[in-house]
Order: C-alpha cells, then sequence, then structure tokens
C-alpha cells in the first residue's frame, strides 16, 4: 500500500479491515504492533506500522445530527466532503474547512490539520467528545469534562488510541462568497499583515516568495460582508483562478463574489473533484503570528532555493487552542504551507536549510507532511509535550501504536527501552 500523495510505501506485514468497531477493537487487542489508516494524506510515515495496518473504511460510516444539543456524532474514517453534504442537507454546519474535502475527519483533527482564519480555530476545535480503541482493545470515551485526557486525546498523533468516533460541535449554515486578488505588494502586505489576514472570515495567501508581489489573496467572506475588489494594493481577479496560476480553475471552488454555501466556499477545491496522486509532496511550519513579517522575509532570502522544487507556497492563520500536541497550543498562529513538486531527494535536502531558518521563530511543523523529526526540541515548543509522553507512555507501555517517527518525536516506549 501507498499514501495519497504515492511518495512512500507502507511497511505493514499484514492489513485488516474490520466492519465493526468490536471487530476492530478485537483486532487491535490482539495485535503486536498497529496503525490505522484512513485517507491515507499523511506525507510522512506518522500513520506507518511494521506490524498491522487497520483501514477505516469498512466500518458503518455514520452520521448522527444532535440539532438539540448542536452536535454532530460522525464514524472516524467519514470524509469531511460526505460530513459537510449531510450537514448542508439538515440546515447546519461546521466553522471551518481545509483545502480539501476528501481528508478523513479523524486522521485531520489526530494530526492538528486546519483552514485558515484569525478567529478560526484547527478542524479540531469542533471536538466536543472522542471515542478511541486503546492498545489494550478496551473501547473509551472522552470529553470536554474529562480535562487534561481529553486535550492530550483530541490532538493525539494516533499514540493514544485508534479513533472510532468523534461529536462535533455544529452551528446554522451560511452563505459565503469568494474573492481572488492579484499581485499584491510585498512590502505593503507585511506592513499591514495582521491587518491583511483580518480582512476575511479566512484568508490565504499565494506565493513564490520571489519578486515584488504575492502571486494571489484568496478572500473566504461571510455573505452580507463588505465586498473587496482591492486590498493594500492587489486587484480583484476578473476571472477564476486556480492557486498555480498556469491551471485551469474548474475543479476550483466558486470565485468572484458568487454566493453560495459555507461546504462549496471554504475548501479551495470541489468536492466533486478527485485530486490527483503523486504529483506533489508537502510540508507545513507554524509560528507565532507576531512573528510572521520577519519569518515571511526571512524565506524570501531562499527564493531562489525554493523555486527548483516548490509549485507554490500559502500561508493562512490560525486560533490558538489549549489541545496539548496542537500546532496552535496556546497561540495564534500562521502556517506557511509549501506544495513541493514530487522530488523526494531535492526536497528533503533542502528542508534543513528552511526548518533552521524558521526554528528561529518558534516554528513547529505540522504532524502529517515532510519535516525532519529529529531537528526540535520537543519539550521546549509544547509546554505539555513532557505530559503528553508520560500519558503515552501509561496508556501504551509497549509501543503497540508506535513507529520509526512516533519513537523520534516521543522517545521509545519505557517497555522497549528496558
Amino acid at each position: 500500500m501507498k499514501n495519497w500523495a504515492g511518495n512512500l510505501e507502507y511497511a505493514s506485514t499484514d492489513v485488516h479491515r474490520p466492519e465493526s468497531v468490536a471487530e476492530l477493537a478485537d483486532a487491535v487487542g490482539k495485535a503486536g504492533r498497529v496503525k490505522a489508516l484512513g485517507s491515507r494524506h499523511s506525507f510522512n510515515r506518522i500513520g506507518d506500522t511494521e506490524g498491522t495496518h487497520i483501514l477505516l473504511d469498512a466500518l458503518p460510516q455514520s452520521i448522527e445530527l444532535d440539532a438539540t444539543g448542536g452536535t454532530v456524532r460522525v464514524s472516524g474514517g467519514v470524509s469531511y466532503g460526505a460530513l459537510c453534504r449531510e450537514l448542508e442537507r439538515q440546515g447546519v454546519a461546521i466553522h471551518n474547512l481545509a483545502s480539501l474535502p476528501h481528508i478523513s475527519v479523524a486522521g485531520a483533527i489526530q494530526t492538528g490539520t486546519h483552514g485558515s482564519g484569525v478567529n478560526n480555530q484547527s478542524l479540531a476545535g469542533a471536538v466536543q467528545s472522542i471515542e478511541l480503541v486503546r492498545p489494550s482493545g478496551e473501547l473509551t470515551k472522552l470529553t470536554k469534562e474529562d480535562g487534561d485526557e481529553f486535550l492530550a486525546s483530541v490532538v493525539g498523533l494516533g499514540s493514544l488510541g485508534i479513533v472510532t468516533a468523534l461529536e462535533l460541535a455544529v452551528s446554522p449554515s451560511f452563505q459565503m462568497r469568494q474573492r481572488v486578488l492579484e499581485n499584491l505588494p510585498w512590502d505593503r502586505a507585511l506592513e499591514n499583515f495582521e491587518d491583511l489576514v483580518s480582512s476575511a472570515y479566512s484568508v490565504s495567501l499565494f506565493t513564490d516568495y520571489a519578486g515584488d508581489t504575492v502571486s494571489q489573496a484568496w478572500l473566504k467572506a461571510l455573505d452580507g460582508d463588505p465586498q473587496l475588489t482591492d486590498l493594500f494594493g492587489a486587484t480583484a481577479a476578473i476571472r477564476p483562478r486556480h492557486p498555480l496560476p498556469d491551471m485551469s480553475a474548474e475543479n476550483c471552488t466558486q470565485q468572484l463574489d458568487e454566493a453560495g454555501p459555507w461546504l462549496d466556499r471554504l475548501p479551495h477545491f470541489r468536492h466533486e473533484f478527485t485530486p490527483s496522486k503523486g504529483e506533489e509532496l508537502q510540508s507545513e511550519f507554524i509560528l507565532p503570528l507576531k512573528h510572521a513579517p520577519e519569518a515571511i522575509q526571512a524565506v524570501r532570502t531562499l527564493a531562489d532555493k525554493l523555486a527548483p522544487v516548490l509549485f507554490v507556497s500559502e500561508i493562512r492563520t490560525i486560533a490558538a487552542d489549549e489541545f496539548w500536541l496542537s500546532p496552535f497550543h496556546q497561540q495564534q498562529s500562521v502556517a506557511l504551507h509549501f506544495t513541493w513538486k514530487p522530488l523526494q531527494a531535492e526536497v528533503e535536502a533542502l528542508l534543513p536549510q528552511l526548518e533552521e531558518l524558521l526554528r528561529a521563530f518558534g516554528s513547529r511543523p505540522h504532524w502529517g507532511k515532510l519535516f525532519t523529526p529529529a531537528g526540535y526540541e520537543w519539550d521546549q515548543l509544547y509546554p505539555r509535550f513532557t505530559d503528553f509522553r508520560a500519558l503515552a507512555g501509561a496508556h501504551d507501555p509497549g509501543g503497540k501504536l508506535r513507529n520509526a517517527l512516533l519513537d523520534t518525536v516521543l522517545g521509545a516506549p519505557a517497555a522497549r527501552a528496558r
């Protein structure tokens, strides 16, 4: 088996596709080493194992709305696209979406995946309860009332259990408009950065860091908010645009300020569009919003080195949260996302230099994308990291849910270290 991008082949020696949670729990309890796979939209080995892979696609795919409580219970293997279509049918919405609607709910939340907006938390921010199978095979449900255990488990990197269901907060459905602005002068963008990224419900900047302008600014505004046709010197696109300037926008969500449902505007790409595989790699680095102008200027000094391997970079913002290993833990954040050409050796050769440059700004890498795991002082980046490591050791002393990447980050499990 390979991942979504096709850049790695999984190392598992066995694959199990349970058709019920009880069957899943039994398989986990009996396994030596085990990991779950959803949409496989990770670019590194965080979801890999040398033991048994549990595929979630044969589990019952349930979406159960509790309109009175303002929540929806969704099984972990469901994609955001499927979830959102059902929510819209019932007249409700969730607060934020990632660029692609094709990723699984459980996998996205476990790795801290996000959309954009200074007031919008990551996808994990909607979680009200989480159900997971512990390494022992025990099924556990945690809610906000469980305090630390809940905050550790929501963005848990798959190391505290296999997620079977989540309860998410919902709100009434809403309409949005999307506008793309072009040729935003870098000097004005950096001088007014926080005003720029606060100018709409969700803002994304697309750039290659070269030249004097940001190529595109994608503004996703609530219907009824003021229409923005220029912004700090950028001008409105007169035709639909793709983040890559030379590509057709036919698979992108509707632009040109045409109002539509939230699920058809928050992602960059249409639900019915099946993304290509094997044509890109991804990395992303998250740092405090206050450092954004200086950090971006630093990355611009690497523009010539980035050019041969970079398709495009997206700059987004995310509101702070309290999840222990969330890249946005207790900090208002900016994320610098890099969509690389499928040149893994070249990308991996450049990454240490990019990471070293961003380390000065307190950069935290996205858990599911390409980064250098041995290059970070995790306990300095995450105030509750030592507590998380102890909790993972208590629930999984033998390292059943671990792999080489997680061992590098968390340290070898106590039982294996002895």
